[in-house]
């Protein structure tokens, strides 16, 4: 048997194109031909179990070898094999009928995988890397003989008469000098190790020395000797393949930790997703404890088509927010070379992506309602994602309601309708709207929580990175008479205004001196004076900011769409206590010592806010020493 041939392709040479095109991902040729062997020999183990192959399957090991010398790397199977007609039908055929349109079509194409997936040149990316591929294969089929199929990257092809002697396939490539990165032990490793390592028939890549006990020495100490055995890189029946009955907590953190062998931390819990209808999907996701840096969390889901890898970039198939947990996602729905544009197009995307937000959204209300204070302790580690996913996905902020928990100064949990309930007759300002109060940081605005709770009122601990934008999701959700308020925004009397009002002590000329002394001792354009009547034991100044200007600005930072804000000076109220006796000995005292008593009780305003820094921080503690 010899037969050379041409492929019919109507245009130009295929193979520098895809080179060219692909070049950036070449290292994928390793996981299509490997994934190729494995599937060849799943197909063997079928047709065994339907009686249609009567001989002995024996070992199905896939082997991947390289030569350095002869420059080639060869992966081999015991699978199905191929007679002479059918490597002209698949590989010549087939494969060519995509390349036409895809030469037709790949300036479209966004990316590699997608050209590859389009268009069914999986084999053909070994060209990628080699200027001669070469097959060996041997077919299943009783009487079968052996051929052998030899192409150097042109149109041409050669087919003879092969030297295989047992069933199954052998790739062999010929690597060219701009990829002899691949002639490499480690670099190969690397590649199989991030497509390969799950993949369901054992994939083997040489040996490897291992330890084994060799009796005892002189001491009576256990001695071990060296010997070499089988690199099989593959786990083959990862967790998600098995149905969690068959599981303990043990068995998914030791995969767990098989996925993320440098983790510190332990997850926190973990959901196995098991779907066959309408679309097929397995998989494990793991809550790792949530760190502030969102975006270093990210890309921590693996996807994978049958077993074999795929991407790190699941946006689209997993909802935004759940880009914070771990795991894997495995489904044979979603195809091996898949690509962005399929993924925003495809119909069961979506339903998978839904999927998964009603799984996570489920197994979090049951874990609430199972052990409530196990899961108001575990708050602090899985609250960012829940708000978030609250405040980017409506489906998930409907079950999310029931178990999202506010937390207050006095480390108290609530729901959002425990809380709702809890201050609805209590924070209602004089116009009917019911306040909450928050601080976004409790050290800071420690004298402002006092004064607050001084009145009975409750402080929310709302300072997570997305709490600014998670206070406007509270008074959507709570209707038109909810309200939020940081408690630096404003005297408390302010904050939740009542009918009833303190009534001023100062005379009006008393109030206007009060007023020019304090703009003089202040004397800042972005402060605003204001004498007001406020209890006797209230502080003598505060200085407060706009919650409506504070909180834009605030977006502004953290990418909120409120751009126009971020650029406006920051500017503050002073509200000068009206009744507090020090200001009546401020008023009483001459122009100087007035000034410099009002200096002080501002300066002690702006202290208690951080907000008193540099050379006028220095000016202070000089003062105070001489006041002293």
């Amino acid at each position: 048997m010899q037969e050379k041939g041409s492929i019919s392709i109507h245009t130009e040479n295929i193979f520098p194109v895809i080179k060219k095109f692909l070049y950036s991902d070449n290292e994928i040729f390793l996981r299509e031909l490997v994934s190729n062997a494995v599937d060849a020999s799943q197909k063997i183990k079928r047709l065994s179990s339907l009686g249609q192959f009567p001989g002995e399957l024996g070992d199905l090991t896939v082997d991947v070898k390289f030569d350095e010398a002869a420059k080639t790397i060869t992966i081999s199977d015991r699978g199905i094999g191929m007679t002479a007609d059918e490597i002209k039908k698949y590989i010549n055929q087939i494969a060519f009928s995509g390349a036409t349109e895809f030469m037709e079509k790949f300036k479209e194409a966004n990316d590699a995988n997608e050209i590859i997936g389009r268009f069914g040149l999986g084999f053909y990316s070994a060209f990628m890397v080699a200027d001669r591929v070469e097959i060996e294969s041997l077919s299943y089929q009783e009487g079968a003989e052996p051929a052998h199929w030899t192409c150097d990257g042109s149109t041409s092809y050669e087919i003879s008469e092969g030297t295989r002697t047992d069933r199954g396939t052998d790739i062999i490539l010929h690597v060219n000098d701009e990829s002899a990165e691949f002639l490499n032990q480690a670099r190969l490793s690397e590649i199989l190790n991030k497509y390969a390592r799950f993949l369901p028939v054992p994939v083997r890549f040489g040996t490897k020395s291992e330890s084994q006990p060799d009796g005892e020495d002189e001491e009576g100490k256990p001695k071990y000797t060296s010997i070499e055995v089988d690199n099989i890189i593959n786990n083959t029946n990862p967790a998600w393949t098995k149905s969690p009955s068959e599981l303990t907590d043990e068995d998914y953190l030791a995969f767990y930790r098989e996925l993320y062998p440098y983790s510190m931390d332990e997850p926190l819990f973990w959901i196995h997703l098991n779907v066959d209808y309408p679309f097929n999907l397995t998989g494990i996701l793991y809550f790792p404890k949530v760190k502030n840096e969102m975006e270093i969390q990210r890309n921590k889901i693996q996807l994978y088509s049958r077993q074999v890898f795929i991407t790190e970039e699941v946006k689209d198939i997993v909802p935004e927010f759940l880009m914070l947990l771990q795991g894997v996602i495995d489904s044979p729905d979603i195809p091996l070379n898949v690509s962005r544009s399929f993924l925003q197009a495809d119909s069961n995307v979506k339903k998978i992506n839904n999927y998964i937000t009603k799984k996570v959204a489920d197994k979090l209300n049951e874990l609430f309602k199972a052990d409530r204070k196990n899961f108001e302790a575990k708050w602090n580690d899985i609250g960012l994602f829940i708000k978030y996913g609250m405040l980017s996905d409506e489906k998930f902020a409907e079950k999310a309601n029931d178990f999202c928990l506010l937390k207050n100064t006095d480390a108290e949990s609530f729901t959002l309708k425990e809380y709702y309930e809890k201050v609805k007759d209590i924070q209602v300002d004089k116009d009917g709207n019911i306040v909450y109060l928050y601080t976004n940081d409790p050290a800071q605005q420690d004298g402002f929580i006092g004064s607050v709770k001084a009145k009975g009122y409750d402080v929310l601990a709302l300072d997570g990175p997305l709490d600014t934008h998670f206070t406007g999701y509270l008074e959507q959700k709570g209707g038109d008479k909810v309200q939020a308020k940081r408690v630096d925004a404003d005297v408390v009397d302010k904050l939740i205004p009542k009918d009833e009002q303190q009534t001023l002590t100062l005379s009006e000329d008393e109030s206007k001196k009060a007023s020019e002394i304090f703009e003089k001792a202040i004397s800042r354009g972005d402060m605003k004076v204001e004498i007001d009547a406020l209890g006797a034991d209230d502080l003598p100044v505060a200085v407060t900011i706009d919650e409506f200007m504070r909180r834009m600005k605030d977006m502004a930072k953290t990418g909120g769409g409120m751009g126009f804000y971020g650029t406006l000076p920051d500017n503050y109220k002073v509200t000068v206590n009206g009744n507090h006796p020090l200001v009546k000995r401020i008023i009483e005292s001459g122009d100087e010592d007035g000034t410099k008593l009002a200096k002080q009780a501002f300066d002690l305003a702006l202290l208690s806010r951080g907000l008193l820094t540099g050379a006028d921080l220095t000016s202070f503690v000089k003062r105070s020493v001489e006041m002293i």
